[in-house]
């Protein structure tokens, strides 16, 4: 879909603003070393997994529990999905997730979480599933969620303006996951300041402007446990419209654009096409995996 003039200035506008913005902030040093590698051919595979597909089908008996409307603000159904996935691939033991918003993606994770704790740990597609450390395996909840805001405040009950009719923690406790959960309210950068916790799995997906993703990247990790993942959420390669829509979020394509720049040692893999419906009667995801070239250590 071809942008009218005016709204393709405003989009020129909007992100020589946050160019401007990202300008503003001091160069942080970027060290990938934790990162684990990844096969490109591999990571197709992930979505291809019959062992997946069935953990799934019995998965989302559970999920629908949850009645998270699309179009609500949280990630789209299709992405959920891929989450499920990417989960049950890659096996974390421990899972950071920036921004909950509804729960709709802190939900899909924990259930896949679950279904990993469950059913244990075999059948690894293509061989992604990370290695267990002492760090990993500490006694906590095996999914952390961090939000700004107080996503169950009981008196604001902020889940009912986006049509949910539960908050996460219900959502979570109504699936069974409630143990598996912990639920902070924190700015992403205090949290990982604070935080002395390591993550296998960290899903960035709250303040996207390119100062706050720039800052996060360097943190998140710093919080990663050796050979972990980082997916990045509303990542648009080249910063072209991925929908019909022609909407563009341009700051975690900005932040990984400057720390390229300046010498970062990782690739980002976008997930592209997925094999289910995600939007606007695609299958395009604004997902995207940050990994370390195959050849450089984990």
């Amino acid at each position: 879909m071809l942008d009218l003039p005016w709204t393709f200035l405003r989009k020129v506008r909007r992100t020589r603003r946050e160019r401007k913005r990202l300008s503003e902030i001091n160069r942080i040093g970027c060290h990938a070393a934790s990162l684990r590698t990844a096969n490109p051919e591999r990571l197709r595979e992930v979505f291809s997994s019959y062992e997946t597909d069935s953990l799934w089908n019995s998965a989302i008996r559970k999920l629908t529990l949850c009645h998270i409307p699309d179009g609500s603000g949280g990630v789209n159904p299709g992405d959920r999905r891929a989450l499920f996935y990417l989960i049950c691939a890659f096996k974390p033991r421990s899972i950071l997730e920036i921004g909950t918003h509804i729960g709709a993606s802190t939900v899909h994770l924990a259930m896949a979480l679950h279904m990993n704790r469950t059913f244990g740990h075999g059948g690894d597609p293509g061989g992604l599933a990370t290695t267990p450390t002492r760090a990993s395996m500490a006694e906590r909840p095996g999914l952390v969620s961090v939000d700004v805001a107080d996503v169950n405040d009981a008196v604001s009950k902020p889940w009912l303006k986006h049509g949910t009719k539960h908050s996460p923690v219900e959502m979570a406790r109504r699936m069974g996951t409630g143990h598996l959960v912990e639920f902070v309210v924190d700015h992403s950068l205090d949290y990982l300041k604070k935080s002395h916790d390591r993550f296998d799995f960290i899903f960035l997906d709250g303040d996207h402007g390119a100062e706050t993703v720039y800052q996060e990247i360097p943190s998140a990790l710093g919080a990663l446990d050796q050979g972990g993942v980082i997916l990045l959420h509303d990542y648009f390669p080249g910063l072209r419209p991925l929908w019909m829509d022609g909407s563009v979020v341009s700051g975690p394509f900005l932040a990984i654009e400057r720390l390229r720049n300046e010498g970062a040692d990782f690739i980002v893999y976008p997930l592209g096409k997925l094999p289910w419906p995600t939007k606007l009667r695609s299958n395009v995801t604004s997902l995207a995996l940050l990994v370390k070239p195959e050849g450089r250590g984990v």
